[in-house]
């Protein structure tokens, strides 16, 4: 079971993303904090696997309270639940090893995503480190690989991460947006295939979706990748 310390500011809020963290299986929220000194506080009491954390907190940042959770000896992983979306902040977030970062509004499938992605790469992680007999033995090439993609993609454990690789290559090289129909060109995948990856790493947070318009018909839905 991963234990998650729910923090925001918001009492609501708080509530509704620990009702949300309830819902995934795997996973239960030991406890709710509101600022900065309550995580603290709480991750000094508690063993916590898991922090879904607020940037906006009354006495402080929440990436300034990764930094003190760091110097402080908490290693305890870091998901960025907030509605900063700057580019600066992303970027700092990653730089102090967030492992995921969702901007506020989400919905639950959103949440439920990014947990589904962490918990993949504890259990890759995990898998790894049994290989190796427990102990700091240095990994080889493919099981850092499997680690690293765990992390990349976001994917639940029921999907394929070299399906989810190939389309984020193709994604990340292009210098445009691309659509289903140019995706499943470029990768050899049948096009259901390549919009159910789409739809599914758009859903995590990799994915920047945009419509375009024709003169008749649906827009188009056309995608690129964020990080």
């Amino acid at each position: 079971m991963i234990d998650v310390l729910v923090v925001d500011d918001d009492f609501r809020v708080a509530e509704i993303n620990a009702a949300y963290v309830g819902k995934v299986p795997g996973f239960r929220v030991a406890a709710r904090a509101h600022n900065a000194a309550q995580a603290l506080a709480t991750l000094e009491r508690h063993r916590i696997d898991l922090v879904l954390l607020d940037h906006f907190l009354p006495d402080e940042t929440g990436l300034s309270l990764v930094r003190r959770m760091r110097q402080l000896g908490h290693h305890t992983d870091v998901i960025m639940v907030t509605s900063a979306s700057d580019v600066a902040t992303v970027q700092a977030a990653m730089r102090h090893g967030a492992l995921h970062y969702l901007v506020k509004p989400f919905t639950f499938a959103g949440l439920r995503a990014k947990l589904d992605s962490y918990a993949t790469l504890r259990r890759t992680v995990d898998r790894a480190a049994g290989t190796a007999g427990g102990g700091p033995a240095a990994q080889d090439q493919e099981q850092v690989d499997r680690i690293f993609a765990a992390l990349r993609t976001g994917l639940p454990s029921r999907h394929s991460v070299p399906t989810a690789e190939l389309i984020r290559d193709v994604l990340h090289t292009a210098d445009h947006p691309l659509s289903a129909h140019e995706v499943a060109d470029r990768t050899g995948l049948s096009r259901s295939t390549a919009q159910r990856y789409l739809r599914l790493l758009e859903q995590s947070g990799r994915l920047r979706l945009t419509l375009r318009y024709g003169e008749t018909g649906r827009p188009e839905h056309r995608y690129a990748w964020m990080v």
